[in-house]
């Protein structure tokens, strides 16, 4: 049977497939929530229910948190693994959602059909691509493309806690050729894309406290130090007047653009100015003498992520505050250590400190950035599968977000992650009204059975 067979049952399937993924999206399975554990269990369950159905031998694994399910087919060619998430963000604030967010409509909008609903973008509709591909695959050819693992996870939403123990615990199992990973999207909504680069992230919290109270502004202004500006001068010393990032050490690891990558991403004629627009901007405000693209792919960041100290309800109350609080947050990329670029920016805070103040610090996670060896022949077969599927060369991209489970994959392991996802920059994710479009969904079934068909 031809691979034209296989796609001719995807588009004849596609009224089937789609009910299938809106059965799963009715399940609200919010991991973050305790109160929607039950739910998450539940969503587990349907899909080793699926995949069983499928032929897939699968069974779901108990964590300390959300449960895995693991699966695996085929006994001969290259070995890939399949990665998604099951589990969806919280939806509040509910009162900003057109319908409930887990009774999932098909819709019609200016743009085109799209599935509404938690988690149709956001992993429940980009997992079930692969699934869907596969079906269609077995449902003609009788025979399964290649060896897969299915591995997917249920806490992604949450922080994953237990994903690293479950691992390294299971490595043997897990270890393939290849992970696929579909949770990211097309470049500018159109253009398919392989992402090769992601940053990664480190975030602090920081308290300055001056005086034990807080203090009448009348009677102590003037002589007792402010903790607020202390922070904000803090602040304002972490970039210097070009945008570049002041804490010592900070570029140490931080690789220039190969010259081919930094043709290929002239060649997608990123338009920055309409990127800024939609959110009411205007100018580039990184680094000055890197393109647009670089500043959000390619490039570090220090982002003040929340600021906070004395009175702030309604009204106004004249008091020196005691503390002062922010919370910040690095893009890494490259072989920067997020460790020492964590103690490198205590340092410098510490060392600004006036007297009469003192510091704390409280750590919110750090992960170094990943970057796949897209040397391998298979990332070329796989874009020349998306090309012919989407009538438009794929590309190679970066990603100014971070997704640890590619850098778990490698360091763990040592497998090279594949990052294909067909997510549109307006499907709202992690927002009320989320959405996947049915021509994302649908082209995304075919890329997969093109790829599969390309791999094997």
């Amino acid at each position: 049977m031809s691979l034209d067979a296989v796609l001719a049952r995807i588009d004849d399937d596609l009224p089937a497939a789609t009910e299938r993924l809106l059965d799963l999206l009715r399940i609200p399975s919010i991991s973050t929530d305790p109160a929607y554990k039950a739910d998450c269990d539940r969503a587990a369950d349907w899909l080793v229910r699926d995949l069983s159905e499928l032929g897939v031998e699968v069974s779901k694994r108990p964590t300390p948190g959300h449960p895995m399910v693991v699966g695996h087919v085929g006994d001969s060619g290259p070995h890939l693994l399949f990665y998604g998430h099951y589990d969806v963000q919280p939806v509040d604030p509910l009162d900003l959602w057109d319908n409930d967010p887990f009774d999932p409509q098909i819709e019609e909008t200016a743009k085109g059909t799209v599935i509404r609903g938690r988690g149709s973008s956001d992993d429940k509709g980009q997992l079930m691509t692969f699934v869907e591909a596969l079906r269609a695959w077995k449902n003609v050819k009788g025979d399964w493309p290649c060896r897969i693992t299915f591995f997917l996870e249920g806490e992604e939403e949450s922080g994953s806690p237990s994903l690293v123990p479950f691992m390294k615990e299971n490595a043997d199992e897990l270890k393939t050729d290849i992970a696929l990973i579909c949770d990211t999207g097309l470049f500018e909504s159109r253009t398919p894309a392989i992402v090769t680069m992601l940053r990664g992230l480190l975030g602090e919290e920081i308290t300055i406290t001056g005086p034990s109270l807080d203090l009448h502004s009348g009677m102590y202004g003037g002589i007792a130090m402010n903790p607020i500006r202390v922070l904000s001068k803090i602040i304002a010393s972490l970039h210097d007047e070009t945008g570049r990032i002041t804490i010592p050490g900070f570029y140490d690891g931080v690789p220039e653009l190969s010259d081919d990558l930094e043709a290929q991403w002239q060649g997608l004629a990123f338009n920055h100015q309409k990127f800024l627009e939609d959110v009411g901007l205007s100018d580039p405000a990184g680094e000055q003498d890197r393109t647009p693209l670089e500043m959000i792919w390619s490039r570090p960041t220090c982002e003040v992520n929340g600021i906070w100290g004395g009175y702030t309800g309604d009204g106004f109350k004249t008091v020196l505050p005691s503390k002062a609080h922010a919370k910040i947050s690095f893009r890494l990329v490259g072989t920067q250590d997020p460790l020492a670029i964590r103690e490198n920016f205590r340092a410098m805070v510490s060392e600004m400190l006036p007297p009469d103040c003192e510091v704390s610090f409280a750590p919110h996670g750090a992960s170094g950035a990943s970057g796949a060896d897209f040397s391998d022949p298979m990332f070329e077969a796989a874009r020349k599968a998306l090309s012919d599927e989407w009538n438009i060369p794929a590309a190679y991209i970066g990603c100014g977000g971070s997704i640890p489970i590619a850098g778990h994959f490698q360091q763990i392991l040592g497998t090279e992650p594949m990052l294909i996802g067909f997510g549109k920059d307006d499907d709202a994710l992690h927002s009320p009204n989320e959405k996947y479009d049915m021509e994302s969904f649908h082209k995304g079934i075919r890329s997969w059975a093109r790829i599969l068909d390309a791999l094997t």
